[in-house]
């Protein structure tokens, strides 16, 4: 049977481009832009929807849905899917206030996205509706808002900045190691993942050390987030399916990866357990939790089923790992190409070092505004879906019917000239900020942060879902540019005027890595 799959399957692929050659005869090129030409609304054909349009742009996805958004005038639109299936995509800030707050109740994470992630993070917050997500949310909530959470995340990052990363980028730029030239992003995501897997698991997978290893637990894991997202995204959801149901292709990659990433995790949860029940003493007669990870936080109020924290430790791992790398790494490229805010960056930076480092962090006003910036042009999470329990109207009139997928474009909302003025495209810092001059402003800065509507800049979601680990967030990255700029400068190694790409899984890539020269800084004094 599987033989015969695979032959109907070829069948398929042969007959395709002869297909396409009758949907879609040869056209003279056009004479606009490339991006211009893929910005229509794609043409919705029986049975197969919009198949060929989201095949031809899957590998710019997240951009040619943008470009559409950008072109309607309601900035929101319906793709037409195979079998009949649609998809409302919008970058309306009143259409994403209606989905994640006041018809909150109605748009779940759905089926769809449970049946195509819940292999890899099964009932996790990220993957969970209901009591489910409520009770997750409610746990998560009480430990994320604890003074000795927020100290132990800072007591694991100093001790991975100081111990790895800082010494790796010495010694490359001091040219005692090669190559000379770093891939950043592996390095920001290998700094990240041992972050997160110690402040979720307790666990070290030393993944960000000189020899730069590879390890098997860190790959599985993104391979998993990869092949997911693929599954989310697919054209014609029915391949994955039929792969999975005889374990080929990449539904055996997947396989495999999930085993590799719940079998080790399953491993530590059950060590963890253990070494509670002999500490459980020690730990009830400490005052404080300062050296506690969340697994063992959750542990100890009495959750002990072994595939829940499993899932809910998971689901942390891919929050704390790959959104941060994917925020920092764009945010030193767009350092690197404007000095005049690295500079002002530098100088906050010397100015705040002394002092405790939650204060440090706290203080870094301008630093704050950049990293929002950066994250408006480059959303770590570009999409985020919904799916609508019950029919229902948008605000701009678009029909919604039960077990619709409707989707805010954080990416395109962030290049929206609707939202930001004509100025949309510029790297610009100080649309965050005004200046200080109330009692109750930071002393001895000039700024003052302004929070944007969070329905228009979603980044870290909003409403009831809102990012808990949102704070947690801005102090790892803080601290991380901090540790960095004090001492280097990241410099890319790309031809003058040359872009890296934007791509994205379940969060955003630099396509092909970000190359880059570490250079020691030398207009900073360093205590």
């Amino acid at each position: 049977m599987e033989l015969g799959l695979g032959f109907v399957g070829s069948l398929f692929l042969l007959a395709l481009p002869l297909l396409l050659w009758f949907l879609f005869p040869r056209r003279a090129h056009p004479t606009h832009p490339p991006s211009a030409s893929y910005s229509v609304i794609p043409k919705a054909y029986p049975l197969f929807g919009s198949i060929f349009s989201i095949a031809a742009n899957k590998h710019r996805r997240v951009l040619w849905i943008a470009d559409i958004l950008h072109r309607s005038p309601s900035s929101t639109f319906t793709l037409h899917r195979s079998l009949g299936s649609r998809q409302v995509f919008t970058a309306n800030p009143a259409v994403v206030q209606h989905i994640l707050k006041t018809q909150f109740p109605i748009y779940h994470k759905g089926y769809t996205l449970h049946r195509a992630l819940g292999d890899f993070l099964g009932n996790g917050i990220f993957n969970a509706d209901g009591d489910t997500w409520k009770f997750q949310r409610q746990l998560s909530s009480h430990q994320f808002n604890t003074r000795s959470l927020r100290k132990f995340v800072e007591t694991v990052v100093d001790t991975e900045l100081s111990d790895r990363l800082v010494p790796i980028l010495s010694s490359t730029a001091a040219g005692d190691s090669s190559p000379a030239v770093l891939d950043f992003q592996d390095i920001l995501q290998r700094f990240t993942f041992d972050n997160i897997c110690r402040i979720a698991f307790g666990f070290d997978p030393a993944y960000l050390l000189p020899s730069l290893p590879e390890t098997k637990f860190a790959r599985a894991f993104e391979e998993g987030t990869k092949l997911s997202s693929e599954r989310f995204n697919a054209a014609i959801p029915l391949v994955w399916k039929i792969k999975k149901l005889f374990n080929i292709g990449s539904e055996k990659q997947l396989r495999m990866a999930i085993s590799e990433v719940r079998g080790l995790a399953k491993r530590i949860v059950r060590e963890k357990k253990q070494e509670l029940r002999e500490k459980k003493q020690e730990l009830r007669e400490k005052a404080s939790l300062d050296s506690v990870d969340l697994l063992s936080r959750f542990l100890n109020s009495g959750i002990s089923d072994e595939d829940f924290v499993t899932d809910i430790v998971i689901s942390f791992i891919l929050a704390g790992r790959d959104t941060t790398s994917a925020a920092l790494t764009w945010f030193f490229w767009l350092l690197s190409k404007h000095p005049n805010v690295e500079k002002e960056i530098v100088k906050e930076i010397k100015e705040k070092s002394d002092g405790p480092v939650y204060d440090e962090v706290k203080d870094m006003v301008y630093t704050h505004a950049a990293l929002c910036e950066s994250m408006r042009l480059y959303p770590p999470v570009p999409v985020d879906t919904k799916e609508a329990a019950t029919d229902d109207v948008l605000p701009d009139g678009t029909f919604v019917k039960k077990g619709t997928r409707v989707a805010y474009h954080v990416y395109a909302m962030g290049r929206s000239e609707k939202l930001w003025g004509s100025d949309w495209a510029k790297f610009r810092p100080e649309r965050w900020l005004k200046v200080a001059e109330g009692p109750d402003d930071v002393e001895g800065t000039k700024w003052k942060f302004v929070q944007m509507d969070p329905f228009m800049y979603p980044v870290f979601q909003a409403g009831p879902r809102v990012c808990l680990g949102k704070e947690m967030a801005f102090l790892q990255m803080k601290r991380i540019v901090g540790g960095v700029l004090r001492r280097f400068k990241v410099v890319p190694v790309a031809a003058e005027g040359e872009e890296p790409v934007y791509i994205a899984h379940l969060t955003s890539l630099m396509k092909n890595g970000f190359p880059v020269r570490i250079e020691k800084r030398r207009d900073i004094t360093i205590n």
